[in-house]
C-alpha cells in the first residue's frame, strides 16, 4: 500500500464513499507520491545558486520501484529538474482514480456510479473492508495522540496530513484540542526521523502542498 492510498482511505467517508477535501486532493496525492519517493531515496532537492531561483527536485540513480504508480511518478521526476510545487501537480493529475481502482481490486472499496438529478455522473467509493484503514488510524493515533515513536512511513503520512491541515480531522483526538493535534503533527513532520536529504525532500513536498492549497483558496475567494 502506498502512502497516497492510505491518504485516500483516510479522506473517504466509509459509508457514503464521498471524498473530503476534493479541491486539493490531486495535489495532496502528488505530494504523497513525492514523499514516498523520498523515503526510498529515489529523489533529492538541489538548491539553486541564484538568489530568487527555487530549489529543484531531481531523481537519484535508483532502480525503478516495483509499484507501477510509484514507478510512473519517478519517471516524471526523472524527465528534468522541476520545483516540488510543479511536481505535486504533475504527479497527482489523474492519479486519484487509478489508486481508488487499485483499492477496489484489493476488495477494500466498492465502486458506485449514479447520476445527480438524473444528469450528472457521480462516482463514489464506499468501504468494503476497513481493517487496513483501521490499522493506519491506530498507528497515526499512537504517534500523534499517544506519543509513540512513528515509523518513517507513518511520519511521512503525518507530514502530508500536516501540510493539508487535516490531521485533527482524521484522528480520534481522545480529548485533545484541535490546535494541540496540529502542533503534534507538525512536530512529527519536522522531527529528526529521517536523513537530512530525505527530510529536505519531504519538507519541499509539504511546502508545495500548502502553497498550492493557499493559491487555490485565494483564487476561489477572488473569483467569488
Amino acid at each position: 500500500m502506498l502512502i497516497a492510498e492510505d491518504l485516500l482511505l483516510l479522506l473517504l467517508d466509509d459509508d457514503s464513499g464521498k471524498l473530503t477535501h476534493a479541491s486539493y486532493l490531486d495535489t495532496a496525492v502528488g505530494g504523497a507520491l513525492l514523499v514516498e519517493l523520498a523515503l526510498v531515496d529515489a529523489l533529492e532537492v538541489v538548491k539553486s545558486p541564484g538568489m530568487w531561483a527555487r530549489a529543484k527536485v531531481v531523481a537519484t540513480p535508483q532502480p525503478a520501484p516495483a509499484d507501477d504508480a510509484l514507478a510512473a511518478a519517478l519517471a516524471t521526476v526523472s524527465e528534468k529538474e522541476r520545483t516540488a510545487q510543479d511536481l505535486v501537480g504533475r504527479l497527482g493529475k489523474g492519479r486519484r482514480d487509478q489508486l481508488l481502482e487499485r483499492l477496489e481490486e484489493r476488495g477494500i472499496l466498492r465502486r458506485e456510479e449514479d447520476k445527480v438529478l438524473g444528469l450528472f455522473p457521480r462516482r463514489r467509493w464506499p468501504a468494503v473492508d476497513s481493517s487496513h484503514e483501521a490499522a493506519v488510524r491506530r498507528e497515526l493515533g499512537d504517534a500523534v495522540v499517544r506519543g509513540a515513536t512513528p515509523t518513517e512511513r507513518t511520519a511521512g503520512l503525518v507530514a502530508v496530513l500536516s501540510a493539508m491541515g487535516v490531521a485533527h480531522r482524521v484522528l480520534d483526538r481522545e480529548g485533545l484540542a484541535t490546535g494541540e493535534v496540529r502542533k503534534r503533527a507538525k512536530a512529527i513532520a519536522d522531527g529528526d526521523w529521517a536523513a537530512k536529504a530525505v527530510k529536505d525532500s519531504i519538507a519541499a513536498a509539504q511546502a508545495a502542498i500548502t502553497a498550492t492549497m493557499v493559491a487555490s483558496t485565494s483564487a476561489a475567494t477572488s473569483g467569488s
